[in-house]
């Protein structure tokens, strides 16, 4: 049986983590190399240790919150998905920013996925699978995570998801970013 890091390791020499979030981000037809704001007194990214910690992101593409309201009302589940997958590439990003590649990511621990919802939606884990789905293309088998999928009455901007992540990386440091 291979281990799942050595089956990234062997992902790695196909094709670069990096290289496939460039070519996943052509195609979604954003740029999530700019700048990426930050709302209060936090930082986007902690680190302790080999663990990463990345604040909650919200599908904001510049200065624009692309995907805004209510799953069930005025965000239909197939932009749910893409608000999660933005939300995903946000976090890919940040994580790169602090590891310097996201080859030195070695596991995805944990996603929460916020989905602001009406009533009577339930379809949140449905939405958190656009999130999952990007962190399988881009980082492959390191990028398999547990998760949480939550409903809620309103996130930051009134955006329609909000995701947080919890990563390792190969990389040893005690620093906020």
């Amino acid at each position: 049986m291979i281990s799942i890091a050595a089956s990234c390791r062997f992902l790695e020499i196909e094709m670069t983590a990096d290289t496939r979030f460039v070519e996943l981000a052509q195609k979604m037809g954003h740029d999530f190399g700019g700048e990426i704001k930050i709302g209060g007194n936090y930082t986007p990214v902690t680190q302790d240790g080999h663990y990463l910690w990345v604040s909650g992101q919200i599908p904001r593409v510049g200065d624009k919150v692309l995907y805004v309201g209510a799953l069930g009302d005025a965000v239909s589940l197939i932009q749910g998905q893409e608000a999660a997958a933005i939300c995903a590439m946000r976090a890919l990003e940040l994580l790169r920013r602090v590891a310097g590649s996201l080859d030195a990511i070695s596991s995805i621990l944990r996603i929460t996925v916020y989905v602001r919802s009406v009533a009577d939606f339930t379809q949140q884990s449905e939405v958190a699978d656009g999130a999952s789905d990007v962190l399988a293309h881009v980082l492959g088998p390191c990028g398999f995570h547990a998760r949480t999928s939550v409903g809620v009455l309103q996130l930051p901007k009134g955006a329609a998801v909000e995701l947080d992540v919890v990563a390792s990386t190969t990389l040893r440091s005690r620093q906020n970013r």
